[in-house]
């Protein structure tokens, strides 16, 4: 079934990606959890009043990426200044003007590999508030950049031409995670969006990234950002995992202060990932047991000696 995707201003792309729901206003999209797992906002720019829907485009929840549709060329208008908007609202796409699209041609909008992912993820954090000087922006980029090949931060460091302690030095003077942090980010979220273009399995890319198997992939992702690789089959698009793994250092306390009030001003949204963690530890340390249990009446049966019934003695 086709999509219309011109009869409002505003309109959400969500899972399971069948329909699109018109919204009176971004602010107001509701999701179960926060951030919201691969959901998109479609921005129709043929309506007119572009500042006022500027503001609610920009206020929008945290981790939804924004695909904007063009007017027709004749209807453009001042494009210098729609050029500047978008610029500023942080777009995941843009898109010509269409009336209509099928859902897997969003779809694939949506789950685009980004021809520069560092500068992408640098953009989003700066949209997000993480407001860090020029130099600490590039290393940050940088380090996205190198994750692609490098997997410790000594291997970081030469890269860059500065020490390993001056380089962690930086970060945490900064507010920010440590540079290893950012390493493992670059990997996951590369790992993440193969996943999802579908086709591939775990194990490859896993392995293709330099993880011994799938299961290092899927626990690494975990640590840093309480996903699991499975997701990444139904929900699509990276700005989400980028504010997964944010809200997931903040409530570990990797992020300064300053930082943590001002990208996440609700504490509350920090205290549901603490929660959050120390429920699936349990659960994780529940399972640990129950295969050691399991493992352990295994080895007993398999080493308990044998009982040979005994010849019956005769009268």
């Amino acid at each position: 079934m086709r999509l219309s995707l011109d009869g409002h201003r505003f309109q959400a792309f969500s899972p399971p990606y069948q329909t699109l729901q018109p919204l009176d206003d971004p602010r107001s999209l509701a999701f179960q959890g926060m951030p919201a797992r691969g959901a998109a906002l479609l921005w129709n720019l043929r309506h007119d009043d572009w500042g006022r829907a500027f503001v609610a485009v920009k206020e929008r929840p945290p981790g939804v990426a924004l695909i904007a549709l063009l007017p027709p060329a004749h209807e453009l208008g001042d494009a210098p200044r729609l050029l500047e908007l978008l610029e500023r609202c942080r777009i995941h796409s843009v898109l010509p003007h269409v009336e209509e699209m099928e859902p897997e041609e969003l779809i694939a909008v949506l789950r685009r590999f980004p021809s520069g992912l560092p500068v992408e993820v640098v953009d989003y954090l700066h949209w997000r508030g993480l407001e860090l000087d020029l130099e600490t922006r590039r290393l940050v980029r940088k380090t996205l950049e190198l994750s692609e090949n490098l997997r410790t931060v000594a291997g970081l460091a030469r890269a860059l031409y500065i020490s390993r302690r001056a380089l962690g030095r930086r970060f945490a003077s900064r507010g920010i995670p440590v540079p290893s942090h950012w390493l493992h980010l670059g990997r996951i979220l590369r790992a993440a969006i193969r996943l999802q273009g579908g086709g591939v399995s775990l194990f490859t890319v896993a392995c293709d990234l330099g993880y011994s198997d799938g299961f290092a992939l899927s626990n690494q992702m975990h640590r840093l950002t309480g996903l699991r690789p499975s997701i990444m089959r139904t929900c699509f698009g990276w700005e989400w995992i980028v504010e997964a793994w944010l809200r997931k250092e903040a409530a570990q306390g990797n992020l300064s202060p300053f930082l943590q009030r001002s990208l996440f001003p609700d504490p509350t949204a920090l205290q549901e990932a603490v929660t959050e963690e120390v429920g699936t530890e349990e659960e994780e340390t529940l399972q640990h047991r129950h295969r050691l249990r399991v493992a352990e009446a295994t080895r007993n049966e398999a080493t308990a000696p044998s009982k040979v019934p005994l010849p019956a003695r005769g009268g």
